[in-house]
């Protein structure tokens, strides 16, 4: 094995949206930083759909953004429709979902990963840690090579020992043309790691010039498309339209008649597909009684005829693909461009990890991604960037970084896979927050911001534009506070044209906004300084305003739960023979190894009354503080 000269502070290992955030976060912070991966030309590929966002999704993205990350730039100069979804329900649930050019999207990612300071990219496969008795020292790879690093990050995706399902018919591969890796999950199961089988899939690509568009639902952007990063001005991309088209009872039947060569049905795939994103035979088995399935036909690119049946993924063999989406109104010439595929990989379970997403079993190495048994392009590039972080600060000897789960959805997710393990893929959803109304895609950058400047991953103009935000926040929530109306014709004629004939002389512009039919386009009419607020700060004002009463009571929740979040729990805490806790405890406090009394609280099966045996035991051996 050939030891390579250069000495990194951090080598990651696979260049996904993870990887990439995971790379560039500690570049950014001036570690020297290594990327390996398979194949130079499979950065930040989009495996399955070509988009970014979605509900819960979306909050990702614009956390990550408000970070310092890159995915929020990325689909913004690469973005071909934007659309925000929930606009008629409220602030807590609207997210931001853009199509984006496939192959732009990876290429100017690769772009900036090559011109990144601090930033080695590298193509190789890692086929092991190098470890020198319990100190992890880097890795091996395929060709021979050694590299010596002071922290390790795995984001190998669905690589790993990966297995592609068309049919009867199997073949290893990473991703339909790529191979697998090899070698690495069994090193990791050596190693003591926890190694499960996951399955997941995506759809037939279909060529555009056989698609009938004329007989379909076009859905256009947004008129004026928002952007995910707090830092882009507008979206300058040409936008084009989605289709929506249906699945029948013809296409169902088709479906059934090809179950019995499914291998989700046969027994050959063996791994736990996703829930939440079932097969389209997955569907048409659980839910009978629907006589037809929605899809969105979705461009890949401005350049290519290639397009993207969302919700369309399925392991059935060709034939069978062929004929259902023939089966289908506008489509009943369609060419399939790329097949349809299941696929199974490893991935570590995920309570082996501290909140910061370093492994419990070796020190100094990280996991992020789809390793951790979740899905999607924005959960992983969360954790990947959430990794990258805390190597940087293990190598700099400073405090990680954690977030708790009233922070952000970042936190949520972090939480839920080290608390509860996985099962399944894991996907985010809002309904996985429980103070959503404080986690909103619109102020990520005021709960973030401050901290991604701390890190040195947010430039000092970029914080400076945000600082001036925020201060013109705060200046007109003082403003309306104690702004008045006299009440004067013109504006007793807007009340009356408005509805709003019981309001008084001297009542404040904030009490005027806390009107469900209030808001600062109606308020403009009458107060000129409204007209002058840049949308931005009109969209936080009157969120505050609104929903004052329900955030004001989330604060308080939040409050009443910290003190179990911050009672830190040793690594070497002994939970045998404490009296009151039976055996079943016990065993399960042993093997998830809860970093807080508040993640101890969250695990399965784990009662109130378990949680306060433990409190007394930690309290009179001294109680222990989180450090922020």
């Amino acid at each position: 094995m050939h030891c390579y000269e250069t000495k990194y502070d951090v080598i990651v290992v696979g260049a996904g949206h993870a990887g990439c955030e995971a790379a560039l976060a500690p570049a950014r912070m001036g570690c020297l930083t290594l990327l390996l991966n398979m194949s130079l030309d499979g950065m930040a590929v989009m495996s399955c759909n070509p988009s970014i966002g979605g509900l819960a999704k979306g909050h990702l993205v614009r956390e990550i953004d408000a970070l310092g990350g890159e995915m929020a730039k990325n689909i913004d100069a690469t973005g071909i429709q934007f659309r925000v979804l929930n606009t008629r329900k409220g602030p807590a649930v609207r997210a931001g979902r853009a199509q984006a050019d496939k192959q732009l999207y990876r290429l100017r990612m690769k772009y900036v990963l090559e011109h990144q300071d601090n930033l080695h990219v590298k193509q190789g496969e890692v086929t092991a840690l190098y470890m020198q008795g319990d100190e992890l020292m880097g890795v091996d790879t395929r060709s021979g090579i050694r590299f010596i690093g002071r922290t390790v990050i795995l984001t190998t995706g669905t690589f790993m020992r990966g297995l592609i399902h068309i049919g009867l018919i199997n073949y290893p591969g990473g991703r339909a043309g790529d191979l697998p890796s090899a070698g690495l999950s069994d090193d990791l199961r050596g190693l003591g790691f926890d190694v499960g089988r996951l399955k997941t899939g995506t759809p037939a690509r279909l060529d555009g010039r056989t698609i009938d568009f004329s007989r379909l639902e076009a859905q256009y952007s947004d008129d004026n498309p928002v952007p995910f990063s707090f830092s882009t001005k507008r979206i300058t991309m040409p936008q084009i339209p989605c289709y929506i088209a249906y699945t029948n009872s013809k296409t169902h039947e088709i479906i059934r008649s090809g179950l019995d060569r499914s291998p989700l049905y046969s027994g050959v795939i063996e791994g736990i597909g996703p829930r939440y994103c079932p097969s389209i035979e997955d569907k048409i088995v659980r839910f009978p009684e629907k006589e037809r399935h929605q899809t969105f036909i979705e461009p890949e690119g401005l350049e290519t005829v290639e397009y993207y049946p969302s919700g369309m993924s399925s392991s059935l063999p060709i034939d069978i693909q062929i004929a259902f989406y023939r089966s289908m109104e506008g489509l009943e010439k369609v060419e399939m461009m790329r097949p349809a595929y299941g696929i199974e990989y490893d991935y570590v379970n995920p309570i082996q990890l501290h909140a910061t997403l370093e492994t419990k079993l070796i020190k100094n190495l990280f996991h992020a991604g789809q390793i951790n048994g979740t899905s999607g392009y924005e959960e992983a590039a969360g954790q990947g960037l959430l990794a990258g972080i805390n190597a940087a600060l293990r190598v700099k000897g400073k405090e990680p970084v954690r977030f708790a789960r009233h922070e952000s959805y970042i936190g949520v997710m972090v939480d839920d896979l080290v608390t509860l393990g996985v099962k399944e893929p894991y996907r985010m959803f809002t309904s996985r927050a429980e103070h959503r109304l404080l986690l909103r895609e619109d102020n990520a950058d005021i709960r973030l911001r401050d901290l991604g400047y701390r890190l040195g991953l947010v430039d000092e103009d970029t914080y400076s534009d945000f600082c001036n935000k925020k201060d013109e926040i705060n200046k007109e929530l003082e403003r309306i506070k104690v702004t008045r109306i006299g009440l004067t014709p013109v504006e007793k004629e807007w009340c009356s044209h408005h509805d709003c004939k019981d309001i008084q002389k001297g009542t404040t512009l904030d009490q005027i906004l806390r009107r469900p039919e209030i808001g600062y386009d109606q308020l403009q009419e009458i107060d000129q300084i409204s007209k002058e607020l840049t949308k931005e700060v009109r969209e936080q004002v009157e969120i505050q305003i609104k929903y004052q009463g329900y955030i004001s009571r989330q604060m308080e929740q939040i409050e009443r739960m910290r003190k179990q979040e911050e009672v830190r729990i040793p690594e070497e805490f002994d939970y045998n023979n404490i009296p009151g806790l039976t055996l079943e405890v016990q065993e399960k406090l042993k093997r998830y190894k809860p970093d807080t009394l508040g993640q101890a609280a969250r695990i399965e099966g784990i009662t109130p009354a378990a949680v306060a045996i433990v409190a007394v035991m930690l309290k009179s051996r001294g109680e222990q503080k989180v450090e922020s």
